[in-house]
């Protein structure tokens, strides 16, 4: 059984920065592209950026794009998501997760983490 620890969530002001952290474990960490989705209030869940198995190649959701940067540490089974410029649009609940093809995040969730940016 996978286990996902989101942290770093917090209250920012537009404009400010955020640094998520995401430790998993039971599963072998360094042979899966890895991710981070979010849940905004009222809203279903959406992709927000992905990192391939060797940190060699990364994607972002536009909305994003420019703001935020996924980095990873397979030797800590850890993924990252540095948020810069932060809006109030990325409020939400945060998670990381594997990614499968087409984006598609893999089964188990952790409990994600919450980042309020006020305006």
């Amino acid at each position: 059984q996978v286990q996902l620890v989101e942290s770093g969530g917090g209250l920012v002001q537009a404009g400010g920065s955020l640094r998520l952290s995401c430790p998993a474990s039971g599963r072998t960490f360094s042979s899966y592209d890895m991710g981070w989705f979010r849940q905004a209030p009222g809203k279903e869940r959406e992709f927000v950026a992905v990192i391939n198995w060797s940190g060699g190649m990364t994607y972002y959701a536009d909305s994003v794009k420019g703001r935020f940067t996924i980095s990873r540490d397979n030797a800590k089974s850890t993924v990252y998501l540095q948020m810069n410029s932060l809006k109030p649009e990325d409020t939400a609940v945060y998670y990381c997760n594997g990614v499968l093809p087409g984006l598609r995040p893999m089964d188990d969730w952790g409990k994600g983490t919450l980042v309020t940016v006020s305006s």
